[in-house]
């Protein structure tokens, strides 16, 4: 507890972009973040005031942040389980458990979990050989779908196999590097949904819209809230079932599900136990953010609304252009501002890097459309310095 505030401190193991949005949630509610970042250069560790500078491989470094805190909480899934559990063995809150966060930290274990309470997804099994996948893939059918067990993000840790012999010349060389693998069919789509939700140990729950995400070359480059035309019978579906997950797993905090819209129904492909890129529009488009919401999750208080404060938002990721522009950051807000004054900017204070996430920018208002293509011009001048449609700054 902090002897100034009289309130708990949060201990968030990870010092990247979400934990840096996760401090600027915790200031408004008078909270003490304490934040495990593993380089004094990460973009939590610039901006918050009680850093400990630590690796969360390192189980000694770990406990000792614990000791220092109320509650610990996460911003990626990294930690390997086995500290997780002495973690919570040894008396420290670990928020999500580390019982549900092994779900997160392992595809191959979620979508065996998944199928054992008969939730719709992908079909998958484990790969050991390259036979299991050259048999997978003539039982359903090319292209496949082979992806790392653990780890992966933003389409890394993901490859598409078009054939048997791509098989072939693809998978030795994972398995021989000690890849655990697994293989999905790949699913024919509409789009790509999230359901985002929140989950106090109390029990209590709440959904925010289940919203558009799209991908390029693997990265989600925009958030759509709500997702345009989607049946309200979808939304409760998608909802109540990220709600279920939530409480089968015993969740605590924020659960994002990511979900494959299909012709004939709802898939899920994923699932992330704290703040997610899905999320971001909430921040200048919910009346609570997924960063307060966590917060408030994990720390046991009453969950905040979570509807929309207009018609539409639309989440645009800032992504590091191949070659950085002469024009300076400072510049390229400027002109932004001056074009769009109703932007919402978000950046993380990391270094420039071809496809690397570098920030957001929020736009919240009546028509999606008109939403959508100001916060693409603007994510993308923020990266190149270019404007998509030839404005002129000057």
């Amino acid at each position: 507890m902090d002897k100034r505030t009289g309130l708990p401190i949060v201990g968030m193991v990870g010092g990247g972009q979400l934990a840096r949005m996760t401090q600027q949630a915790a200031i408004s509610l008078g909270q003490s973040l304490k934040v495990l970042a593993a380089d004094e250069g990460d973009a939590a560790a610039l901006v918050a005031s009680d850093v400990v500078l630590g690796h969360h491989t390192d189980l000694d470094a770990l406990i000792d942040f614990a000791r220092q805190v109320d509650v610990v909480t996460f911003d990626h899934e990294h930690v390997p389980g086995e500290h997780l559990l002495t973690l919570a063995t040894e008396g420290f809150v670990v928020r999500p458990a580390p019982t549900a966060l092994g779900f997160a930290q392992n595809k191959l274990v979620m979508r065996e979990m998944m199928a054992g309470l008969g939730v719709p997804g992908p079909a998958f099994a484990e790969v050991s050989t390259v036979d299991d996948v050259v048999t997978f893939g003539g039982e359903h059918g090319w292209p496949v779908v082979l992806k790392a067990s653990r780890g992966g993000y933003d389409g890394r840790g993901v490859w598409m196999l078009d054939t048997a012999q791509q098989a072939r010349e693809t998978i030795p060389e994972l398995l021989e590097a000690g890849t655990e693998l697994l293989v999905e069919e790949k699913v024919v789509m509409k789009r790509e949904l999230s359901a985002l939700v929140a989950r106090s140990p109390f029990g209590q729950g709440a959904a925010y819209p289940v919203v558009e995400t799209v991908q390029t070359n693997g990265i989600n480059t925009e958030v759509l809230a709500p997702a345009p035309g989607l049946a309200e019978s979808r939304v409760h579906e998608a909802q109540e079932l990220a709600l279920r997950i939530a409480s089968t797993l015993d969740v605590t905090g924020l659960l994002a599900v990511e979900l494959f819209e299909t012709e004939t129904g709802l898939l899920v492909n994923e699932l992330a136990m704290r703040p997610h890129n899905s999320g971001h529009w909430t921040m200048d488009g919910s009346r609570t953010s997924q960063f307060e919401q966590h917060l408030r999750g994990v720390l046991d208080y009453p969950l905040g609304r979570t509807d929309l404060i207009a018609p539409a938002c639309v989440m645009a990721n800032v992504l590091g252009a191949d070659v950085s522009p002469q024009m300076s950051p400072d510049e390229r807000v400027h002109h932004l501002f001056a074009r769009f004054p109703e932007v919402k900017i978000h950046l993380y204070g990391k270094q420039d890097r071809p496809g690397r996430k570098l920030g957001h920018v929020n736009f919240v208002g009546d028509r999606m459309d008109d939403l959508r293509n100001r916060a693409l011009l603007s994510a993308h001048w923020l990266s190149h310095a270019v404007w998509l449609d030839g404005y002129e700054i000057h």
